[in-house]
């Protein structure tokens, strides 16, 4: 991807970049594919433009994935024909949501992996990676696995206006209440919530980026 390296004349995603590897030696090594567990790469992609957009997408509806229509950011577990987690992360977006990452896009850096906080999930490691994209970059629904692609400005995701809460009911009769972004009645919670929130964090000495 270092062609693309262009991009970085954007100062938002050259600061992102600097963040990022400024990090880098406190982060989880990258597990080898040889390793124990199952792990899985998703994309936190960045689109330069008049306002900075993150990408994100809403999952379709189905009884054998366990965040079934919830949003979500691009990416899947990882598979023995990848050669690594970045690489897994490029190929769930194109897959998804038809962005190449890989011809238009420069790698910024990755974030702390996470896990799911309950025995309700799969036992799964998500290691996020980074990537900002030119103006003129776009997605679209690409995989049945997806209802919904959308930009979303990263200033309206910074917005405290934007934090929420949403209830969430299981099947034994119970219910707990978790942290969310609303972005115009998409719920965004969960692990992905805690993915940006942590990117978010990351970048909480700067001013919200547009």
């Amino acid at each position: 991807m270092e062609p693309h390296l262009h991009l970085l004349t954007d100062p938002r995603l050259s600061t992102v970049r600097e963040k990022l590897v400024s990090m880098e030696g406190d982060l989880e090594s990258i597990p080898t594919k040889s390793g124990d567990g199952v792990h899985a790469a998703v994309s936190v992609v960045l689109r330069g433009g008049s306002d900075l957009d993150l990408l994100l997408i809403r999952r379709a509806k189905s009884e054998t994935d366990p965040w079934s229509g919830q949003m979500a950011l691009p990416g899947g577990r990882q598979e023995p024909r990848d050669p690594s987690l970045l690489h897994t992360a490029i190929r769930e977006t194109a897959e998804e949501t038809a962005l190449a990452l890989e011809g238009t896009g420069v790698h910024l850096g990755r974030l702390e992996p996470t896990a799911p906080a309950t025995k309700r999930l799969p036992p799964i490691t998500i290691f996020p990676y980074v990537f900002g994209v030119p103006e003129e970059a776009d997605a679209r629904v690409s995989s049945r696995e997806v209802d919904e692609v959308l930009w979303v400005p990263v200033y309206h995701l910074q917005d405290p206006r934007a934090a929420d809460t949403v209830e969430i009911h299981y099947p034994e009769g119970n219910s707990r209440t978790f942290p969310c972004l609303n972005i115009d009645g998409r719920i965004v919670w969960g692990l992905t919530y805690r993915i940006l929130t942590r990117f978010f964090a990351l970048l909480s000495d700067q001013s919200p980026i547009k």
